[in-house]
């Protein structure tokens, strides 16, 4: 399939991610589908490889009865549904699969797919989602509300993590090219693995949602309710606002966030894709106070029209364009400056009080939200490879000419 000479791709390429297991999926999946689309449209399609698969099983699934090489996790028990418990043996399983033939090596890691082993002959291209958060500066937050850290067991979960700090470390520096998935991500790897990178903001699929639906006077969070998310401050600022407020996510937070919630606020928990997309389409503003790397929710929000409003730290200093009364720029949303519950407030209070839902043109926003497309991605995706591609052919020939007598 495929194939595009113009570009000298090599027709043996490796795609790496950590796993396809339907138990954990989201934006870093779709990264890899559009990858792997991309591949097989300029050159070749590439064979894959995880720690565990077990998508392919699914006939609604993009890997549908595609074969996927997997490590020795696969097989260990409850290795597919429970792959993450197994993570003091993640790093040593990515390092055992066979990645030999292949010419370009290209990994989506938010965990270990950057660590696979490949010589100096291939080219190994890393799109990172995100230094590993729990083994750096998130630790904390995930380790408060850890069960294993209540039961007694925090002082040897630090100690699991110090060693993934070191192989994350070390890991890094076998990669050839370094993609980030935002400019906050590409800060997290300078920090804490000293190799630059390129920013190349991931695929958001735009064009699944309306803009210009009537707006409704509710207000919208969509994502995994985890610690990090920090949801909690979202429901406590609604809880003081008696403002209307409706939570869609599943996670360890869920009922923790319910006994948590006031008369106005609803922990609505799993919704179709069809449900989400509709609330975006007609809620006043799409709300969130976690530290993202990239933010794919927000970005979906404001191709629904939807401003936003968020802390402004990660990703979403790269996505939403922040409203100033002093500023003629376009504006797609607000953000706050510290991650408490008063600045929270605040800024809905502004909000409400200036009607902004009202300034902020749904289609505008929904323009500005083009700029994060597949096919954005995609075009800048296909000119990064070609590029480091061409300068790795030119290295491996000028390395073959040093040998000639």
């Amino acid at each position: 399939m495929g194939g595009n000479s113009s570009l000298d791709l090599p027709s043996n390429i490796a795609l790496v991610h950590e796993w396809f297991t339907p138990r954990s999926t989201g934006g870093a999946e779709n990264v890899v589908k559009v990858i792997d689309d991309l591949l097989t449209e300029i050159a070749s399609q590439p064979e894959l490889f995880s720690l565990v698969n077990e998508e392919n099983l699914l006939e609604s699934n993009w890997l549908f009865k595609r074969k996927v090489k997997t490590s020795f996790i696969q097989k260990l028990p409850f290795g597919i549904s429970h792959v993450q418990q197994y993570l003091p043996l993640l790093p040593f399983a990515i390092e055992q699969i066979d990645l030999d033939g292949y010419q370009l090596v290209i990994s989506s890691s938010h965990l270990v797919a950057k660590g696979v082993l490949t010589s100096p002959d291939q080219l190994h291209i890393s799109y990172v989602h995100t230094p590993v958060r729990y083994a750096w500066d998130q630790m904390n937050i995930y380790l408060r509300r850890s069960i294993l850290r209540r039961v007694g067991l925090g002082a040897l979960i630090r100690l699991q993590l110090h060693t993934l700090r070191q192989w994350d470390q070390l890991s890094s520096s076998r990669v050839d090219y370094l993609l980030a998935n935002s400019n906050f991500t590409a800060k997290r790897i300078w920090k804490y693995w000293r190799r630059r990178s390129e920013v190349l903001f991931p695929p958001v699929d735009v064009n699944r949602f309306e803009w210009n639906k009537p707006r409704e006077d509710f207000y919208l969070s969509v994502c995994r309710l985890v610690p990090n998310k920090r949801v909690d401050l979202v429901v406590r600022a609604f809880n003081r606002l008696k403002l209307p407020l409706l939570v869609i996510g599943d996670g360890v937070e869920k009922a923790f966030l319910k006994d948590l919630a006031g008369p106005s606020v609803q922990i609505l928990g799993f919704q179709s894709k069809e449900k989400v997309e509709n609330l975006m389409s007609t809620c006043r503003a799409y709300v969130y106070a976690g530290i993202e790397d990239f933010g794919i929710a927000p970005v979906e929000a404001m191709a629904s029209g939807a401003p936003v409003i968020a802390f402004g730290k990660g990703g979403v200093r790269d996505t939403v364009k922040c409203f100033n009364s002093n500023s003629d720029k376009v504006a797609t949303g607000l953000l706050f400056p510290t991650q408490t519950v008063k600045s929270l407030v605040e800024a809905i209070e502004f909000f409400e009080e200036k009607q902004l839902w009202r300034d902020l043109n749904p289609e505008l926003i929904r323009d500005w939200s083009n700029s994060f497309s597949q096919d954005s991605f995609k075009s800048r995706f296909e000119k990064i490879i070609s590029r480091a591609w061409r300068e790795h052919k030119n290295s491996c020939d000028i390395a073959t000419s040093d040998l000639s007598p």
